[in-house]
Formats: structure tokens, sequence, C-alpha cells
């Protein structure tokens, strides 16, 4: 979430930056304001009332060793009273707290002083391009019909165990899956200097607030209940991505600064109700409602944060070259950045079945804004405790890298053409018909 000091000493710079999203969040400031400052006036009067009770304590004192009983009795009565309103302040204390704090959980991050404005995709400048567009010396065919013709995925049984917008991995398909996830992880744990770790795939709420993912999209999740006892639910959830689980492993901790960066790579799959609102009734891989994902996380000192996340584009951008993927690095505009990134870059692949770019990855800097969340902190060598910076990115997501890999190196006679690096996971140079 965003500082709360930050917000009170510049309230219009915080205003104007939120507006930039062009969402209309900068009109919650003045409320969150507003119940800032009577939690402020009540702590006020809280502690000049803790005052004024302790000083008629004294004199009740001093009035019965000098057997004045009458008048102690009369100021044990002013006593009560000051207690009985102080219990009413802190009442009131916690109340606006609460309303403060749910309120802030909505308010998404303020966008980097170097992110450009815009409204939406279309407003996105290309950063910069990586290799050509494949030419084919014949109609490149989709991955659908490539899926179908050589066994790769089952679109109709996976859908009849689980509805649209699931996919049954068959054959070569499954087997190919399978190396791309092995090969992702092997690349960013041994040249890239991530730690690989693998987290429960169900979560606790406290994890989707903690990266943003709730309030904000609590309709877009898959909630959990346990067995028949509907009272779970809504406790438990399935990941959306990695990045709420891993992003939360030091939550409520204090690190030592000696300890950063951090860096982790986690494999899962992802859960992602919001799916079908795009149409994923019809066949394909574009949007499905599980996929499965490589993530990065970094935790990280603020002064790095810039760099990291440089180096972070980088990491997923070699996974593309290596395979011969054709892609394009773009940088979000502030209309169309995540809730809570400062500053984002989407790496987008050329399908060429699809005639279009898919985006495979997303690489963000969250500031301190997920770390202030989920209160992780860390202590500096003078012994002031700070919040890290905290970066996410895919590296990278299938299926989407799947249907490019497919669509690029498919060949004439029908068959994929199996790149380089994944050839000693698969055993083979070629999937054929």
């Amino acid at each position: 979430m965003l500082d709360i000091k930050l917000i009170r000493d510049h309230p219009d710079a915080i205003r104007q930056r939120l507006a930039l999203r062009g969402a209309g969040d900068e009109k919650l400031i003045d409320d969150v304001l507003a119940f800032d400052e009577a939690r402020r006036q009540a702590l006020t009067e809280v502690e000049t009332l803790k005052a004024t009770r302790n000083r008629v304590s004294k004199e009740i004192g001093a009035l019965m060793s000098q057997k004045k009983l009458a008048e102690a009795e009369a100021k044990k009565a002013e006593t009560r009273a000051i207690g009985d309103r102080i219990t009413e302040l802190d009442k009131k204390v916690a109340g606006v707290e609460e309303a403060r704090e749910k309120l802030l959980l909505r308010i998404p991050n303020a966008p980097h002083a170097s992110v450009p404005p815009g409204t939406s995709s279309a407003d996105n400048p290309e950063v910069r391009c990586w290799g050509q567009k494949p030419e084919f010396g014949f109609p490149p065919k989709p991955h659908v019909e490539l899926c179908m013709a050589l066994g790769l995925v089952d679109f109709d049984r996976g859908a009849k165990l689980s509805g649209s917008g699931f996919l049954l991995y068959t054959g070569w398909g499954a087997r190919l899956e399978r190396a791309l996830i092995q090969f992702l992880l092997d690349l960013h744990t041994t040249e890239h200097g991530f730690t690989e770790v693998s987290p429960p795939f169900i979560i606790g709420r406290h994890c989707m607030i903690g990266v943003g993912q709730f309030p904000k999209f609590e309709d877009q999740a898959y909630a959990v209940q346990e067995g028949l006892d509907a009272g779970t639910m809504g406790k438990l959830y399935l990941l959306p991505t990695a990045e709420a689980p891993v992003a939360n492993i030091h939550r409520e901790e204090i690190l030592k600064e000696t300890q950063l960066p951090i860096r982790y790579v986690a494999y899962s799959p992802c859960f992602r109700a919001e799916a079908g609102a795009a149409g994923v009734g019809t066949r394909g891989m574009i949007r499905v409602h599980q996929f499965d994902k490589v993530e990065l996380i970094k935790i990280v000192k603020p002064e790095t944060g810039s760099d990291e996340l440089e180096e972070m584009v980088a990491n997923a951008e070699k996974v593309l070259q290596l395979l011969g993927l054709h892609y394009r690095v773009v940088l979000l505009c502030t209309g169309d950045m995540g809730f809570a990134s400062a500053k984002t870059y989407d790496i987008e692949v050329w399908a060429p079945g699809q005639g279009q770019y898919l985006e495979v990855s997303s690489c963000s800097n969250c500031e301190d804004f997920q770390a202030r969340r989920m209160n992780l902190r860390f202590k500096t060598d003078t012994g002031e405790n700070k919040f890290p910076y905290i970066l996410n990115g895919s590296g990278t997501a299938l299926a989407r890298l799947f249907v490019a890999l497919i669509e690029t190196h498919q060949q004439a006679d029908g068959s994929i053409a199996v790149p380089a690096p994944l050839q000693p996971y698969l055993k083979t140079d070629r999937i054929k018909p």
C-alpha cells in the first residue's frame, strides 16, 4: 500500500500520480486523509486525557493522606469518567484505523515518474525488438491445427474434464510442456542467480492481500472449500501466480541488509477465473483458466530497484532468444499498468499462426507497495528498519510460449523443429506427425 506519511505530507503529488492511471483512484485520497485526521485528533485527545487522569490520581493520593475523603471520592468519579472517555476514544481510533487501512488496500500503486502517460495498450511505447518475424514457404498453421495434427493437446477432452478454458496435454505436447518448465528453471537457477523454491498451490487470503490481488480482484479468484465445511470458503485460494506465495515468503519478517538481494524462481500452475470473460469457449491456448508459469521474484534494497528490474527483463528475454523466437519489449503506460506496479515492462512474442504478438512476460517493480502490505522490512547497517522493494516477473508464462514456439518452428511437412536448448530434455530434434 502507499505510505500514509507520504500521502499526509504530499497529498497533491499523490493525487496527480494516481490520476495518471485514469481510474479515478485519486478521489479516495480525501477519504484517507479524513480518516487519518480523525484518528490523529482522537489520539491527541486520549493523550491529553491520560495526562489529566495521572494528575488527578496524584491529587487523590494527596487528598486521601489529608483525610479529605469526600473530595477524594469526587476526584475518583472524575477519573472514572475520564477512563470511560478514553475507552470510547480507543474504540473510535480502532474503527477509523480499520476504515483507513481498508481504503488504503483499495488504492493502487502510484506510477513511477519514468512511466509514460496513456490510457490503454495502444499508448505503450516499444522499447526494443529482437530478431525478425519468421518467413515461411507455405501458409503457417495456427497452433490449434498443429496441436490436433500432432496430438499435442486434446482440446475436446480437456473441456470434457473441466469445462472450457482447460487443456489436456497429450504425448509430445505433455513432454514439450514439461521440457519447457525444466528448461526455464535450469536457466534461471544456473545462469541468472535465482534460488528455486516450490510453493504451495493453495494459499491464504493474507498472501493475496500482500501482493495486491485482494481486495481489488477477489471476484476473479478461485476460492477453496474444505470438504463440506462451507465455513472454510474464502480462507484459501488457488494461486493466480506463484508471485502470491513466493513474494510473501518473508512477510512480517525483519531481514538483515546483508541478506539482500533475495532472488527466487518458482514453477506453478496458475488459476485465473477471469479468463472466461474473453470467450474461452472457442478452441485455443491464448486465454485459459489454468496455465503453467515460471515466476521470478526479487526482494532488493530500494536504491537497486531500477537496475534489478532491467536485469529481470533481460533474464526473461534470454529465454526467447535461446528458443529463437522474435519478440518486442514494451513499457506499459500509466493506464495499462497492474494494480501493485510502479513500473512494468511487457515482453511480447510473435506468433506467426496468430499473426500477432502475445504477452509471455510482465516484469514489474512494485517498489515498497507490497512490502508495506505484508509488513516485510530489513534492518540497515545503521539500525534503521526500512521496507525493501519487491519485483516480480514471468520467466516466462506458458501456454503462450508453447503457442509461439510450435507456430514459429513449424515445418512444411507438418513437423515441429525442436530448438537446440530443448533437445536434451526431449531427446529429439523434431516432433513429427
